[in-house]
């Protein structure tokens, strides 16, 4: 008696449905799909209890003959492909021909279609066998509706979730496919209450909207980079807003939705040193790679691709995300808010976003961070980096040649002129000798004079650890450091990033080090006290894996080397402070994530002394 046997139709139907027809999302999902290689342009879907009992996707593609209608239900049955050369770059959906008869093995399946407005084509399906077939008239398109999902597969169906959950599940997969075509209309519904109705959209910003509202619409910058063969385009959440409401993630490839933990990653990475550790931000974008640089046949429900150079699809990605957010409208957006306080003065009406009317105490402050490419100055900045000259500048009115605090004056002139010659700079007053303002055309502009230190010297550092040449100066007499036990640990496992940004440490024994020569970013820095910080900061450091070591340490020494709030600054140390903030990558934001610059409308102003 042989023990090996060739399975039974029926059984190799629902292992073939096992692996395309997960959940009723699956059902949905692999429709939708047929719908858009069909070429629709409007696609209904109606489901009744989260899928378990009913679902009907309806579309105004291209329909089917009867002949085809027929094949179209059998295994391996499908006009997209030919021969292999064809899975090479496949830009279709449902290239497998297995969906229509894996989800009519495991339901009771009715399709209704027509290649032209008149005569159609029905047939019944049940557990994967043709019970009917009749004809009738309907409009161009394709009707399927399957009810009783998995009737005949008890076992699966136990294993499926509330109606609830699988109608969740159902909305997350339709959103993704929406977000991917907008160009199409969807309408949806659920126990015959309308749940999605989207109109084509113009843009993803425009989709977005429709989907979860004009506010995070807003929230959102567009990314628009090509490197080398690969184009990244899409939405990513503005640094000061991520964590403000729920995440969203999206990404395609070859306008294909896909799953790609590997891609995310790559994304949130651009974020370091914009947002607070463990934050993570929304991401929406969409690859186009050359077709033979990835291949979409590696998972049976087509969720996953594999690329042939993965490290540099990656590499772009982070590149396209940091451009975006190194841009002007990085910037945090206008925001507002509320707190108890002092009733308005009489005359001044509340914003409108102000609480309702019978809330008897508010006071509001609105503030708008704005990227230092806005500020004077660095508009007119050339290719190089280099602003042009204008009248004002520290060179025609004999101000003198701008400093960074405390830097010794032959060598401050000497890299200002190198960095930034004849550039404009308002003039400027420190706050409680913690914010420097100036005014621009459209109000008052703030700069936390310690978040944008220790964003330039974070840039400043990383250059440093990346290129070499860290200046440092040796120390007439040496400090001596006794450290606890973890701070001993910190300094050995960062003691060769510590060397390179320009301190000469050795060991004395135990935990005692010798600082011979300390870096000297500006002539206020406390090489003890910044490295004592460090170090304390550093130990048992939990997170160091979440980015490389050496930005790591650079955050925490730009932070403790900064000049505090509370240090008061003379005018060409400002200027300076200025100067060097404009020229950064990402001068909107400290390594913490917050906003280094907040703008006040005038229209604000006005609004608080009753002038609007």
């Amino acid at each position: 008696m042989p023990r090996i046997a060739v399975l039974p139709d029926p059984v190799v139907d629902q292992i073939a449905a096992g692996e395309v027809i997960e959940r009723p999302g699956s059902v949905v999902k692999e429709l939708v799909e047929n719908a858009l290689d069909a070429a629709a342009t409007t696609i209904d879907v109606a489901v009744e209890e989260g899928g378990r009992a009913r679902i009907r996707v309806a579309d105004d593609g291209q329909g089917m003959e009867g002949d085809d209608a027929r094949l179209a239900l059998a295994r391996h049955a499908t006009s997209k492909i030919h021969d292999t050369d064809d899975l090479v770059g496949v830009v279709s959906f449902g290239f497998r021909g297995e969906a229509l008869p894996a989800i009519a093995s495991v339901s009771e399946l009715e399709l209704h279609t027509a290649a032209a407005d008149g005569a159609g084509t029905t047939i019944r399906v049940r557990a994967g066998e043709i019970v009917e077939v009749s004809e009738g008239a309907r409009r161009r398109g394709t009707t399927v509706t399957v009810s009783r999902l998995f009737f005949n597969a008890p076992v699966r169906q136990r294993f499926l979730r509330s109606p609830r959950g699988e109608w969740r599940a159902m909305v997350e997969m339709l959103t993704g496919l929406a977000l991917m075509r907008r160009d199409v209309r969807f309408t949806v519904t659920h126990d015959g209450r309308p749940s999605l109705t989207l109109p084509p959209a113009p843009s993803l910003r425009a989709r977005v909207a429709a989907l979860w509202g004009g506010a995070l619409a807003s929230r959102l910058l567009d990314v628009d980079d090509v490197s080398g063969e690969v184009m990244v385009s899409g939405l990513v959440e503005r640094p000061a807003d991520v964590g403000a409401a729920a995440r969203r993630v999206f990404l395609s490839v070859n306008g294909r939705a896909v799953r790609d933990p590997g891609l995310v990653r790559a994304a949130e990475s651009a974020y370091r040193s914009t947002v607070p550790s463990g934050a993570r931000p929304t991401i929406l974008l969409d690859l186009l790679v050359p077709s033979d640089a990835v291949d979409v046949n590696v998972h049976p429900t087509k969720a996953e691709v594999r690329f042939h150079d993965r490290w540099a699809i990656e590499r772009a990605v982070e590149d396209a995300v940091r451009r975006a957010l190194g841009g002007t409208a990085s910037a945090a957006p206008l925001r507002t808010r509320w707190w108890r306080g002092a009733l308005p003065a009489a005359g001044v009406s509340a914003p409108t976003n102000a609480p309702p009317p019978d809330d008897p105490g508010w006071f509001g402050h609105r503030v708008l961070s704005v990227s230092p490419q806005e500020l004077p100055g660095a508009a007119g900045a050339s290719a190089g980096g280099a602003p042009r000259t204008e009248r004002g500048s520290t060179e025609e009115s004999g101000e003198g040649t701008a400093a960074l605090p405390g830097e010794p004056e032959a060598a401050a002139r000497a890299s200002a002129l190198d960095i930034v010659p004849g550039v404009f700079i308002p003039p400027l007053v420190q706050l409680r000798r913690t914010f420097i303002m100036f005014e621009s055309d459209e109000g008052m502009v703030l700069i936390d004079q310690h978040s944008a230190h220790e964003r330039v010297l974070y840039e400043r550092f990383l250059t440093t650890l990346e290129q070499g040449d860290a200046g440092s100066q040796r120390l007439l007499l040496p400090l001596t450091l006794h450290l606890a036990p973890a701070e001993a640990d910190a300094f050995e496992a960062h003691r060769e990033v510590l060397e390179r940004l320009g301190f000469e440490i050795e060991g004395f024994g135990g935990h005692t080090l010798i600082v011979r020569s300390v870096p000297l970013p500006h002539p206020r820095f406390d090489a003890e006290r910044c490295l004592r910080e460090t170090l304390a900061s550093l130990a048992g450091d939990r997170h160091a894996a979440a980015a490389s070591r050496h930005e790591r340490l650079a955050a925490t020494v730009a932070c403790k080397a900064a000049i505090k709030a509370g240090d008061a600054l003379a005018p060409a140390e400002m200027r300076a402070l200025y100067v060097a903030l404009v020229r950064t990558t990402l001068p909107a934001h400290d390594v913490h994530g917050r906003a280094t610059i907040v703008h006040v409308p005038w229209d604000e102003v006005e609004r608080r002394f009753g002038r609007r």
